[in-house]
């Protein structure tokens, strides 16, 4: 359900910025216009980002193999990771690169009613694009805060096509302004600083998505709320006495592995353990479905200590993550 969602947003973006691409492209070409030749570039790499998101989600639903032993999960956030990079490389870079250019050079803009009339429909189709993402986003964030449901996603697709069209509707309308007042103050210099204000924008969404990529890529553990949870439900188990350490991993949206250390009552006999290690690890999967593996580890609490010390002589303890 969740890489549906995904796809749905990501192919209406990707319809969108490929018409709206084209025409902005053309209108540039027409009228002269800096500002307007950014926003056809950050259509135009948009509309590529999209090309790569899918491709990622494509390559993440790949099977496990023996040289990629928990699946291709990770893919989709390398991809994203990639997509970051073009919007700052090419998206701000070539806008703030065409806006200084034309701050040093200026000249009128011509025919300026065809950029108000491409400008507009680009307003409304990206507008359009936005509220489907927002209402994709919105499914997933349920009570919590818009940045803090950004911080805790672990679907970038959804957040990057929203953070994308977000800087596509600033830069449309500082592109509609720059135009305007380029020509309404005879201050053709205006359009050129329009189009770097452009790239500013787009540098400033690519930073924020490059953050958040990252800690994906370098391995996100679950909410703190569901780690509680798979605490709370291996400390349930009879038998099991102490959680000596508890780790989370994200390989994909719906891909999490859990590994969990465990001291066992001594009392108690083998079979009665493996019985209490399938009774985790269903009880976790149950109560949620995106982890996809369980790995639990019989240990006391006193080799556990010893091993982690012998490994980081700064630990003092167990480490619950």
């Amino acid at each position: 359900m969740a890489a549906h969602s995904s796809r749905l947003v990501i192919y209406a973006a990707l319809a969108g910025n490929a018409a709206i691409a084209v025409t902005k492209f053309a209108a540039a070409a027409f009228t002269g216009s800096a500002a307007m030749m950014s926003e056809a570039i950050h259509s135009a790499v948009d509309t590529g980002n999209q090309l790569l998101l899918l491709h990622g989600l494509r390559r993440a639903a790949r099977p496990a193999t023996p040289q990629h032993p928990f699946g291709h999960g990770l893919q989709l956030y390398f991809w994203t990771f990639v997509v970051a990079i073009l919007i700052f490389g090419l998206g701000a870079g070539l806008s703030v690169l065409e806006g200084i250019d034309r701050i040093r050079s200026p000249h009128p803009v011509v025919d300026a009613w065809v950029n108000y009339l491409v400008l507009s429909v680009a307003i409304l189709f990206e507008s359009i694009v936005w509220v489907v993402a927002f209402r994709e986003f919105r499914k997933s964030k349920g009570k919590r805060g818009f940045f803090e449901a950004v911080r805790r996603s672990k679907d970038p697709t959804v957040f990057t096509v929203l953070f994308e069209d977000t800087a596509a509707l600033l830069g449309l309308f500082t592109a509609l302004l720059g135009i305007f007042l380029g020509q309404a103050w005879d201050l053709p210099v205006l359009d050129g600083v329009a189009s770097l204000i452009i790239g500013l924008i787009l540098a400033v969404t690519a930073g924020f998505l490059a953050f958040e990529c990252q800690s994906l890529l370098t391995g996100e553990g679950v909410d703190p709320e569901v780690q509680a949870d798979i605490r709370a439900i291996a400390m349930s188990e009879p038998g099991v006495l102490r959680l000596n350490e508890a780790l989370t991993m994200h390989f994909g949206p719906q891909d999490v592995l859990v590994a969990l250390s465990l001291d066992f009552d001594d009392a108690i006999q083998a079979g009665r353990v493996e019985g209490t290690v399938t009774s985790i690890e269903r009880r976790i999967k149950a109560a949620h479905p995106e982890v996809t593996r369980v790995f639990v580890e019989a240990q006391s609490f006193d080799a556990h200590r010893r091993f982690r010390q012998a490994d980081d002589p700064d630990s003092a303890g167990p480490v619950l993550s």
